[in-house]
């Protein structure tokens, strides 16, 4: 039922809250905001929807300033009758303390709310006894594991909204709009008596308590001492998560494997291998472990540094310890082996993860709960591969927790990882002290055998850093079993096989060497002898061999931050190029060209450059021959040349080579003004696709990679550039006509703060955008993402998807969300740029 939530939340024998009917399906249209005076202050924002008042605590408060986004918390519904109440919530009960009935009245959603809702985007008006106008619910990107679902509460650019100078509406008008009480008189009045509303009904303060865990009440629990140390429970390697209802499926982190054992205040943390690693990772977890309501404690779980789409990122969390940095890790705690004077290994999985999570509620911060989830394994995984996360652990969830590696706990990847010991390496031809690749092997009995090189995913900084550690440990025999060829051994510089490092790779090759291999960081806290290779999850790959394009200096870092090299931009596009190909071939490019990296000058190029590799066609313009020739590409070697020429955008014409003069795609470009939220976003791409639908085209997404959402149409080369543009430059006048508040469709318009740029000028002849998988030339290296519509949501931005993590996507995705992008080309409607779609009217 819509209240259990609610219901189970609350004693009713000691608080005055309103139990409230069972919820049933209605068309009412209350709103009120409640002044909550409890831990801390804040404010209860109600709508009634389907019978219930869907509910969220605003920190802050509203503003009216437009565009002020405050933090709402979206909590459990609440019934109807609770629009009516005010009073005390005894202390020690939950929302224990002071309500009043701040503002109430009526609304009116903008849209299908129920659409809007769901989709994480709720455009209301409010018509209230203080508030009134527009305003805005825009769910925020949960980051995983986290449990509360976090939104934005904004006000809309109307006549109801005040400056930034005004007056603030919570100062100017306190007091409850049913007794005109302040939330203080409320708390501070006489017991049984209130100067406005006479006899009321007060419960004896209750002291303030902390929800305890008693490890006695947990079935299998037995006494006993808490141990040094328990040697981790370890996960046995899948091609496959599990399927049925004895497993359940978290999440794969990417970070360091910790147990956090706290005993009497003193907390340290320890590695798979037992070693005490507390001093690495600052102050901050270490107090929020010392937080926790317990005496004692042995809890199992992972620190990890989140990127910014919310996914652990191990390089991240190495970039962080090189640099003294501690105010990003997090421990995820997933499992609860001793609590108070009692062992719990022999608990069922569930009933330790359920007293974990009550232990935790009073943890914030660095300590999370890693939640689990109950579908399917193999929809789990799908979803977390669709997303490039690592993979998924799935476990047994009846099962006692056993050291070593078992079959109750089963570890599915999206991605070829494991450790590796490195057995040499080669200096870097473009720094001085850095190292360029670094010799790998694994253990094969009492041999290392050698599995190849990785020259790609070390920042400029760790490059240093390696090669200072690895000139001190180097020796002049070779640690591998066997020769290695003339190729293999070129250039390199043995060491002693002591220092393990982490390896993310698309597959094994037919002779066991690693294929696309690149280096995420230094797994100190494995001994180098117990590195195996792992069972792989798929059959070795036989790879296209690649183009005889020569990359001078493939160690060339292009994303110096991020640790891409030239050797890593020319493994991702061998690995899209089917993908990509359909988008670059046989058109006129323009090359945002990166040639000593991001680091060095950027500039754009439309023509050839002395010494562009032979593979890039020089073609000319048949409107005016005597220009410098176009460029375009016919394969993969043009693709390895524009590589080598140190491209890092690649911004193909909207017509190919063949029909010049005839576009066959059209472009909407929807860049979003500060201030704009990706919801927001996210809705104008909608809109486009309405407007491209009605007027008889298919619409098809994709990120920028950059800020924004691109949402592209195929077409049957028939319309020239003058109309294809009128076309475009129509439908964003439209749009731009219609909600002058949240679109514009000039680019030197001066004030786009909050507003979307409808950019149509992508579509003018010469005009381009950039091309379905082309890297960006910025941080992050970023990746231009074609989506299916229903893929859009909080979860993905736009620059989720980089060089790093898309080959895990595409390996992932069952179907190409633009399969079909060619055969739903359609013709431009004659005398379409005359009148494009307008704004349907709501009603």
């Amino acid at each position: 039922m819509a209240l259990d939530v609610y219901r189970r939340k609350r004693d009713f024998k000691s608080t005055r809250e309103p139990a409230g009917a069972d919820a049933a399906s209605g068309t009412g249209d209350a709103y009120l905001i409640q002044k909550h005076d409890a831990r801390r202050l804040h404010y209860d924002l109600r709508l009634e929807m389907d019978g219930v008042l869907k509910s969220w605590a605003v920190t802050k408060g509203p503003s009216l300033v437009p565009g002020e986004k405050r933090l709402a918390v979206h909590v459990e519904d609440h019934p109807l009758e609770y629009g009516d109440f005010e009073g005390t919530i005894p202390k020690g009960d939950y929302g224990g303390g002071s309500v009043i009935v701040w503002d109430r009245g009526s609304w009116s959603p903008i849209g299908d709310a129920a659409r809007g809702f769901a989709k994480g985007h709720l455009e209301f008006e409010i018509h209230g006894e203080k508030l009134h106008g527009r305003w805005h619910l825009v769910r925020m990107a949960g980051k995983r594991g986290e449990k509360r679902e976090n939104w934005l509460l904004i006000k809309g650019d109307d006549d109801e909204a005040r400056a930034e100078d005004a007056p603030d509406i919570l100062e100017e008008r306190p007091e409850s709009v049913k007794t005109g009480r302040l939330v203080e008189q409320v708390a501070g009045e006489e017991p049984g008596w209130s100067s406005k509303t006479g006899k009321i009904e007060r419960d004896e303060p209750q002291e303030e308590t902390t929800v305890v865990v008693d490890p006695s009440k947990i079935r299998k629990a037995r006494k006993g001492p808490l141990p040094a140390f328990t040697p981790p429970a370890l996960a046995t390697l899948s091609a496959k998560a599990p399927a049925g209802t004895r497993w359940v499926h978290e999440i794969k982190f990417d970070g360091y494997r910790l147990l956090a054992r706290i005993e009497a205040g003193r907390v340290k943390l320890l590695t798979r291998s037992g070693l005490d690693w507390t001093k690495k990772f600052g102050k901050q977890v270490i107090a929020a472990l010392q937080a926790l309501p317990a005496g004692t404690a042995l809890i199992d779980g992972e620190l990890v540094v989140e990127g910014p789409a919310g996914a652990s990122d191990f390089s991240a969390l190495q970039a962080d310890l090189s640099e003294g940095r501690s105010d990003r890790f997090t421990y995820y705690a997933f499992d609860l082996l001793h609590l108070d004077g009692y062992d719990l290994t022999g608990a069922a999985l569930l009933d330790r993860k359920a007293a974990l999570e009550t232990l935790l509620g009073a943890a914030d911060g660095p300590i999370k709960y890693s939640a689990h989830f109950e579908d399917d394994g193999g929809l789990v995984l799908q979803h977390a591969c669709r997303l490039s996360l690592e993979g998924v652990v799935s476990k047994q969830k009846d099962a006692p927790y056993a050291s070593g590696r078992g079959k109750g706990w089963i570890k599915s990847k999206c991605v070829e990882r494991q450790e590796f010991v490195i057995g040499g390496f080669t200096p870097s031809s473009t720094s001085r002290n850095a190292i360029g690749s670094l010799a790998l092997g694994v253990h094969e009995g009492d041999e290392l055998r050698y599995v190849g090189r990785v020259g790609t995913g070390f920042t400029a900084t760790v490059a240093e850093r390696l090669f200072a550690r690895l000139e001190r440990i180097r020796t002049k025999e070779a640690p591998f079993a066997g020769r290695l060829t003339a190729d293999e051994a070129r250039g390199l510089r043995y060491v002693r096989p002591e220092l393990v490092a982490e390896i993310e790779f698309r597959a094994w090759t037919g002779d066991h060497h690693l294929r696309h291999a690149s280096f995420r960081g230094l797994r100190e806290d494995k001994p180098a002898e117990e590195v195996v290779r792992e069972n792989a999850t798929a059959a070795p790959s036989k790879p296209a061999p690649r183009p005889a394009v020569k990359l001078t200096h493939p160690e060339r870092l292009y994303w110096p931050e991020d640790g891409v090299t030239k050797e890593g931009l020319a493994d991702y596009y061998m690995e899209v190029w089917p993908r990509i190909a359909p988008f670059i071939v046989a058109r006129p490019l323009s090359l945002l060209r990166c040639p000593g990296g991001l680091a060095a000058q950027c500039f754009f190029q439309k023509h050839a450059w002395k010494g562009a590799s032979a593979s890039i066609i020089q073609t000319p313009d048949p409107k005016d021959p005597s220009a410098e020739a176009l460029l375009s590409i016919n394969d993969r070697a043009g693709l390895l040349g524009l590589v080598q020429g140190g491209v890092l955008e690649i911004h193909p014409w909207g017509s190919t080579l063949a029909a010049i003069e005839t576009p066959d795609m059209i472009i909407m470009d929807l860049d979003p003004g500060e201030g704009v939220d990706w919801e927001t976003v996210i809705s104008a791409a909608l809109e486009v696709k309405r407007r491209l639908e009605e007027a008889g085209l298919a619409a098809f997404v994709k990120t920028s990679g950059g800020k924004g959402l691109h949402v592209v149409s195929p077409l049957k080369p028939s319309a020239g550039w003058e109309a294809t543009k009128a076309f475009t430059k129509a439908m964003a006048d439209s749009m731009a006509a219609d909600e002058p508040d949240k679109f514009v469709a000039t680019v030197t318009k001066a004030k786009r703060g909050g507003k979307i740029l409808v950019d149509y000028l992508r579509n003018g002849r010469g005009a381009t955008a950039v091309a379905p998988y082309s890297t960006r030339a910025r941080a992050g290296a970023g990746v231009s993402m074609p989506l299916a519509w229903e893929e859009l949501g909080s979860a993905i931005g736009p620059a989720y998807f980089t060089v790093a993590n898309t080959p895990s996507r595409l390996a992932a995705l069952k179907s190409d969300p633009w399969e079909d992008f060619r055969a739903a080309a359609k013709p431009i409607p004659e005398g379409a740029g005359d009148k494009a779609p307008a704004r349907r009217k709501r009603g």
